[in-house]
C-alpha cells in the first residue's frame, strides 16, 4: 500500500492537486493501513473489500479523541462526523485512483455508503462581536493596522486564510476595487472589495507595510521583519484578539470570518450565485448551506410577510 501511495502522490501532483489535498489523502491512507495491521488484516490492496471498509467505519465511530496519541490524553468525546467523513472520502479518492490506473477492477466503496455528518449550525460573528474584536486592536502600530486591515478584508471578501496569505501586490487592483486570488485547484478568481477596504489596503501598503526581506517577495501582508505572513500566524493573531476582546460562545478564527462574510453578504441582499463565485466554491450545493445560516433572512422576511399580520385582524380582540 505504501508503494502505491507514492504512485498516487506523484500522479496527483502532476494533475495539479494542492499539497494540502495530497497530504490529507496520504494521512488517511496511512491511518487506514495502521488500522488493518492492528487488526491482523492484510494490507494487500486486492484483498480489501467493503467488509474491511465497514470495519474501519465502525472503528472510527467508536474511537475516542486522541486515543493512542503520543502527546495528548484520551478524551471522552469521539471523532466528529466531519472528521470521519473526511477520512473516508480521502480513502475513497485513493481507491478511485487505483481503479483508474487499472490496479484493481472496482472500488470497495462502490458497495459502501459513507455516513453523512450531522449538519450543525455554524456560529458567525454578530455585529457587536465584530466591533468588540476591532476595538481591541491598536491601529497606531504598524502590526495593529495590518491586523485591522486583514480582519476587515477577510470579512468583506470571504477569502480563505491561505488565499489572503498568498495575495500578491500585483494582484491588488485598488482603482478597480478588485483582488485576484489563487484558490483551490489552482483556479484564479476576481474578488470585489468595498470602498472602506480599498482605503485600508491603500494606507497599509503605502504607509505601514514593511520592506520585504527578499527583493522578489511581493506578498501583501508581511511580518514586522518583512517575511510572508503564514496561516498559523494568522490563526494565532485571531485567537489572541478573541481572548483580548473576551468573545464568548464562538471560535475566533479566520474561517469564522469567512462564514460571517458569506452570511452577511446574503443578509445584505447578495445572491447565492455571486456568493458562489466570491467564495470559490466548485458547486452551488456547497454555497447553499449559507442560505440556511442566513435564513435569507427568514426573520426579516417574516416581519413583512407574516401570514397572520397581513390578515389585518381586529386589534380590539
Amino acid at each position: 500500500m505504501g508503494h502505491l501511495l507514492q504512485g498516487y502522490q506523484l500522479c496527483a501532483a502532476t494533475e495539479g492537486k494542492s499539497p494540502n489535498a495530497i497530504a490529507i489523502v496520504t494521512n488517511s491512507i496511512s491511518y487506514f493501513q495502521d488500522f488493518l495491521v492492528s487488526q491482523g488484516i492484510s494490507t494487500d490492496i486486492t484483498q480489501i473489500s467493503q467488509h474491511e471498509i465497514r470495519a474501519f467505519i465502525l472503528y472510527l465511530q467508536q474511537k475516542r479523541c486522541f486515543s493512542n496519541h503520543r502527546f495528548n490524553h484520551t478524551q471522552d468525546n469521539g471523532l466528529s462526523g466531519h472528521t470521519i467523513n473526511c477520512y473516508l472520502r480521502s480513502i475513497r479518492i485513493f481507491f478511485s485512483w487505483l481503479v483508474s490506473e487499472g490496479i484493481i477492477d472496482c472500488s470497495p466503496f462502490d458497495r459502501v455508503k459513507i455516513p453523512r455528518p450531522i449538519r450543525k449550525v455554524i456560529p458567525t460573528f454578530s455585529d457587536s462581536q465584530i466591533r468588540q474584536l476591532l476595538n481591541v486592536i491598536d491601529t497606531r502600530a504598524p502590526e495593529g493596522y495590518r491586523n485591522y486591515t486583514i480582519i476587515l478584508t477577510l470579512l468583506d471578501t470571504g477569502l480563505r486564510v491561505s488565499e489572503l496569505c498568498n495575495l500578491k501586490l500585483d494582484n491588488v487592483w485598488l482603482e478597480d476595487g478588485m483582488l485576484k486570488v489563487l484558490g483551490k485547484g489552482n483556479k484564479e478568481r476576481l474578488i470585489p472589495i468595498g470602498k472602506q477596504v480599498q482605503r485600508l489596503l491603500w494606507r497599509y501598503i503605502n504607509r505601514y507595510r514593511p520592506e520585504a526581506v527578499t527583493a522578489n517577495s511581493n506578498f501583501v501582508f508581511l511580518t514586522k521583519d518583512g517575511r510572508p505572513l503564514t496561516k498559523d500566524r494568522m490563526e494565532k493573531i485571531m485567537t489572541y484578539y478573541g481572548k483580548k476582546a473576551e468573545l464568548k460562545g464562538i471560535r475566533c478564527s479566520p474561517h469564522t470570518l469567512r462564514h460571517s462574510a458569506a452570511v452577511r453578504f446574503l443578509r445584505n441582499g447578495g445572491d447565492v450565485f455571486s456568493l458562489q463565485r466570491m467564495l470559490g466554491h466548485a458547486s452551488l450545493e456547497m454555497t447553499r448551506k449559507y442560505c440556511e445560516l442566513a435564513d435569507i433572512d427568514v426573520k426579516r422576511a417574516h416581519m413583512t410577510a407574516s401570514p397572520v399580520d397581513n390578515l389585518c385582524l381586529d386589534q380590539r380582540r
